[in-house]
């Protein structure tokens, strides 16, 4: 082969390495989409014997979650972050908007309706099985007003999750 070409050759390999993103060893054992049997001693959620949270974790520390209750009365789905901070154990944060039920019922043909009254925020530490196929936690969760404001409903609880498979 031609000293040049061989040179080329030997250049667009070293580029080809040089450009390729750095893979990782493995993805943290909390990726997935899991269903959480949560409850809470006190506080708003509290009276929500039945109260379930599906979260999907994605790679890279975003979560979504939402919960079998988010029509009563009617909320979005909760979005965060999370990290690893040991093995097989993450903290979790995540909000969700909260709404005011309307003042009469003629709002809710008039334009007004369920309007928007703070939001909420969860705080979760999580604990995933050495088998990554179940996790407990403990949640912390705070209410704010409209302004911000930590409303007077603060709340622990704890959840139960397993993984959802195919």
């Amino acid at each position: 082969m031609n000293p040049a070409k061989l040179l080329c050759a030997a250049v667009l390999v070293v580029l080809a390495g040089c450009s390729r993103p750095e893979a990782r060893p493995h993805a943290p054992v909390l990726v997935g989409a899991w269903r959480s049997a949560v409850h809470f001693d006190s506080g708003p959620l509290a009276s929500m014997a039945d109260l379930q949270f599906l979260y999907v974790f994605n790679d890279g520390g975003t979560l979504t979650e939402s919960s079998n209750y988010d029509a009563v009365p009617p909320v979005a789905p909760a979005y965060g972050v999370w990290k690893e901070v040991g093995p097989n154990e993450f903290v979790a944060r995540y909000e969700f908007f909260l709404t005011k039920p309307p003042a009469r019922l003629d709002d809710l043909t008039t334009g007004g309706g369920w309007l928007p009254a703070g939001r909420g925020v969860l705080s979760e530490h999580i604990q995933v099985a050495a088998d990554g196929k179940s996790f407990v936690s403990t949640i912390q969760y705070q209410g704010l007003d409209a302004n911000g404001a930590p409303a007077p409903d603060a709340a622990a609880g704890r959840g139960r999750a397993t993984r959802i498979k195919l």
